[in-house]
């Protein structure tokens, strides 16, 4: 048995997590639950980490989980910072997330006008 919220493993006969609470459900059920890369798809860039972290702060709000991915190449010398951030969600909630974010950001045009 297993917490599908701590990760942490039970013995046999033993029904809820002592750490969260949490209902504890068989170690097959969680690996077949579990998320592989290719669940996920990338729904904005930029090259702001403080921008991509609002985002996800909106999206999280709206109970939409994300990922933010920086990039950043340490071999290659430049001056400034060139990495290209981007913001991951489930491929289930994309349409949903990319709104949102489209709702933010005319929002923000209409407040500069």
């Amino acid at each position: 048995m297993i917490c599908p919220l701590c990760e942490y493993e039970y013995i046999e006969g033993v029904k809820t997590c002592a750490d969260c609470g949490g209902n504890l459900i068989p170690v097959e059920e969680f690996e077949g639950n579990l998320l592989h890369p290719s669940d996920w798809t990338i729904i904005y860039t930029c090259d702001d980490p403080i921008e991509a972290e609002m985002l996800k702060a909106n999206l999280d709000g709206a109970e939409i989980d994300s990922i933010i991915i920086p990039q950043k190449d340490r071999n290659f010398p430049s001056f400034g910072d060139l990495s290209v951030v981007k913001l991951l969600v489930k491929k289930t909630d994309a349409e949903e997330a990319i709104a949102i974010i489209k709702d933010i950001n005319s929002a923000n045009i209409d407040d500069e006008e």
